[in-house]
């Protein structure tokens, strides 16, 4: 096997041609992974691209845990395992790219685990890891609140359910605080103190969990109180996180990094800086939500994003606009009452979010507010400052305190201004206008300029948390128009996009970010890449969709009970169509998770347990039900040829698009699995290297599955073959012109011209009832051009080539330049 290509780009990092992921764990460890790498460099994949390799809190399936920065998951098998999978690797030709976990670390239930975490609580703000945690020290009275009790801390005690051991810590040599399974450190001099007292003496307090919502002192990710932030910005605290992973990328056993969440970081920018000049500008992906046209602040030192900005244009490219009336229409139907425009539902779900599941990331807002300013109304301000997170548009501004604003920067924050008088219906809004200054990095007179730059940082971190929060994680559980484009970064209510739109995006990736990510599915995504290409089907024959529904809804009476709400019912059907066959087990699970993501009528906390039960108990009994899964199994076969190029035509365009291309494992075949845990189950390796094997000694595709690997396999190879032709500034794209609005096609090249076109069918069920292409034609680049996917003798074409000829055998078509 060959060496991975490597790929010099614009900066002088060498860039992947391609990268593969699997997410590591006790099931599936770096030994696992090493089992699999011939099979991986086989597909022509150039890097493996691991979920985070740090050791995570026990029994972790992700890693985004971490508790030890300076040890690999030993539940993987250790260093030992990774050295074993960095030989395999290279053996195979495959470089190492690793998922970094910057942001935060968890607080595990027995806390000497996190070392950092068990010396801060023991120790306090005098400990040397204090630095390392972002705590309003102050307003606890130099403690820190620790929200796991399960009554008042006086109903604990008086049940005795907390006592003094002395066998605790790493060693069990010291004296502890046991909570059931959770084990506190003791400070030193309190260790003899009645327990009341010793309680009372320690550097942080226990309290009842609910506290936490509106009394937690220090940062998370998100709203997972034990995920506690880090402040990577201080060089020590980034040098002892990073100090292994650095070391492994010195010694070649890692080739680049993904970055997770940046914008939890008090400066992405900064710390995106460090990593380069620490590692000579490696390949660095950034894990940025963008919106509408946003662009990544150009001063990154990244080669882009992680993809969901290619996986939203992909989309749209493939989803018909002819349904949109039609689909509205239907939602209409299910909606509650006065659910409109998603605008709407978005800006309510941010409300809710800055109102409670951010409340105490609101509160320490506020208290900076009024240390920058005296004065001001307590209500008022807190209206304004809700306001103001809530109009935010964008993830983050990038302002920089004590760096002038851009205007880019300037027109993010103004707009969000004008929002927000907006929502507080007032012209002028003294606070709001503070606060707005105040999020600018302007001091008011006389305020410390500390404080200022402060509340610029956490204005910033905050308003991650609301848009993810309330837009993917409340938001888009709520308006179900077409649930296939509730995605990451997606635009549910702009679901389709021109193939000049689709080209014009590609043109200024090239010309910007032209070794960023791509991808179809990760770790995050709603819905894996194929249960979306189902649901593009839903936009393409909107009115048969409308009919299945209503026929569906008939088929199911019997198993409605009158608490389940016709919305809840209408994301059921999606989901069952989207990812059939699905047993009991899982479509419970999804939607569980549905319902209570979206804060309607249950709730993580606090749920309503009848109508959980009525709402399982439908989607249970529905895919149980032999005559609706006849109704499901009806409508895939009746749209399996449109099924089939959105299956083929998705890949294909990821795969040959600007940047690198991520397959999200086992995705290389038909993957229909829905949110995390789901997506995240074991892969059946035997069976696709089987697959493989039987395409590679010239076996013709026997189903979807086998097509999807070849388009797969052909693409990346062809990848590895040619990195220059697909990676880099030196790379070229180009559209190619065709006379139908059901192809789509496009050629990637060189310094010498084009030397690939891939050629893609949309809108597969129209183009059948309209005859098929006729005498529709591609205009091929000058030369000869072999078609990769194609076994037939007629596999070569010129000049202007009949798209059915292009397309006799897939609804797609690679082709190559013949000398």
């Amino acid at each position: 096997m060959p060496a991975a290509p490597v790929v010099v780009g614009a900066s002088g990092r060498a860039v992947p041609t391609s990268t593969y992921r699997l997410q590591v764990h006790g099931g599936f460890g770096f030994d696992a992974a090493a089992a699999q790498t011939a099979y991986i460099a086989s597909l022509g994949v150039s890097h493996l691209y691991l979920s985070p390799v740090l050791q995570p809190a026990p029994g972790s399936t992700h890693g985004y845990d971490v508790v030890d920065h300076g040890r690999l998951n030993e539940e993987a098998g250790g260093r030992e395992a990774f050295d074993r999978l960095v030989l395999a690797a290279h053996a195979a030709g495959l470089g190492i790219v690793v998922d970094v976990v910057p942001n935060h670390m968890t607080v595990p239930d027995v806390t000497w685990r996190n070392a950092a975490l068990w010396s801060l609580l023991r120790e306090g703000r005098e400990s040397a890891a204090a630095r390392w945690f972002d705590i309003d020290w102050d307003v606890e009275d130099d403690r820190v609140l620790m929200p796991v009790l399960g009554s008042s801390l006086d109903e604990v005690l008086a049940a005795g359910e907390l006592t003094v051991a002395r066998n605790g810590g790493a060693a069990g040599d010291e004296t502890v605080l046991r909570y059931y399974d959770h084990e506190y450190p003791v400070a030193p001099g309190t260790e003899r103190l009645p327990i009341t007292d010793l309680v009372a003496a320690q550097h942080y307090r226990l309290t009842f969990w609910r506290d936490g919502a509106t009394e937690l002192n220090y940062r998370r990710f998100f709203d997972v109180t034990t995920l506690k932030a880090v402040r990577v910005e201080d060089p020590q605290v980034f040098e002892a996180t990073h100090a292994l992973l650095l070391s492994l990328h010195r010694d070649g056993a890692i080739d680049g990094f993904r970055i997770d969440h940046p914008d939890g970081l008090a400066d992405p920018g900064g710390y995106l800086a460090r990593l380069a000049d620490q590692t000579g500008d490696a390949w660095v992906v950034a894990e940025k939500i963008l919106e509408g046209e946003e662009q990544l602040p150009e001063a990154w030192r990244c080669a882009g994003t992680t993809g969901y900005d290619t996986l939203l244009r992909v989309q749209q490219a493939l989803t018909s606009s002819a349904g949109d009336e039609v689909l509205d229409r239907v939602w209409a139907e299910h909606a509650p009452a006065g659910r409109g425009a998603l605008e709407d539902v978005v800006l309510e779900s941010k409300q809710l979010v800055v109102e409670t599941v951010q409340a105490a990331e609101v509160n320490r807002l506020l208290r900076l507010v009024h240390r920058c300013h005296d004065g001001l109304h307590p209500d008022l301000a807190r209206e304004a400052l809700c306001a103001l997170l809530a109009a935010m548009d964008r993830y983050r501004a990038y302002v920089v305190p004590g760096a002038a604003l851009e205007p880019e920067q300037m027109a993010v924050l103004d707009g969000a201004a004008e929002r927000a008088r907006g929502l507080l219906r007032a012209a002028a809004h003294p606070d709001l206008d503070l606060i707005v200054a105040l999020a600018r990095g302007e001091a008011p007179e006389g305020a410390d300029r500390t404080l200022v730059d402060d509340f610029v940082v956490r204005f910033q971190q905050t308003c991650g948390p609301v848009m993810a929060k309330g837009i993917e994680d409340t938001a888009f559980y709520r308006w179900f128009r077409l649930t296939g484009a509730n995605e990451v970064g997606g635009h549910p209510s702009h679901l389709s996009i021109s193939a000049d739109a689709f080209h014009e995006f590609e043109s200024r990736q090239l010309a910007t970010w032209p070794t960023t990510m791509t991808t179809l599915t990760t770790h995050d995504t709603k819905r894996s890449e194929d249960v979306r290409a189902r649901l593009i089907t839903l936009a393409e024959s909107a009115q048969e969709w409308a009919e299945w529904v209503h026929e569906a809804s008939d088929l199911a009476a019997a198993h409605r009970s009158s608490l389940v709400d016709p919305a809840t019912e209408y994301l059921v059907w999606q989901t069952v169509l989207g990812a059939w066959p699905i047993v009991p087990e899982r479509i419970e699970a999804y939607v569980l998770k549905a319902v209570r993501e979206a804060k309607d009528h249950t709730a993580w906390v606090d749920g309503d347990a009848d109508y959980e039960t009525a709402v399982v108990g439908f989607a249970r009994a529905v895919v149980a039900d032999a005559a609706l899964a006849r109704h499901v199994e009806t409508w895939l076969s009746l749209h399996a040829a449109s099924v089939r190029a959105n299956v083929l035509g998705q890949k294909l365009l990821q795969l040959v698009a600007v940047g690198v291309p991520d397959v999200y494992q086992g995705a290389e075949l038909q993957a229909l699995t829905l949110v995390d845990p789901d997506n995240r189950g074991a892969v059946d390796y035997t069976e696709r290297t089987a697959r493989l094997a039987r395409l590679d000694d010239g076996e013709r595709p026997r189903d979807l599955d086998d097509e999807k690997l070849l388009v797969t396999t052909t693409a990346l190879r062809a990848r590895r073959e040619r990195p220059e032709v697909f990676v880099g500034a030196g790379s070229t794209y180009d559209p190619v012109a065709t006379t139908s609005s059901h192809a789509l096609a496009l050629a990637r090249g060189d310094a010498s011209g084009p030397q690939v076109v891939a050629v893609v069918t949309r809108e597969a069920d129209r183009l059948v009832a309209s005859g098929g292409f006729g005498d529709a034609t591609v205009s091929l680049p000058e030369g000869k051009w072999r078609n990769l996917l194609s076994q037939s003798a007629s596999g070569e074409f010129s000049s202007e080539a009949s798209l059915g000829s292009v397309l006799a055998d897939l609804p797609v078509a690679l082709l190559v330049r013949q000398p």
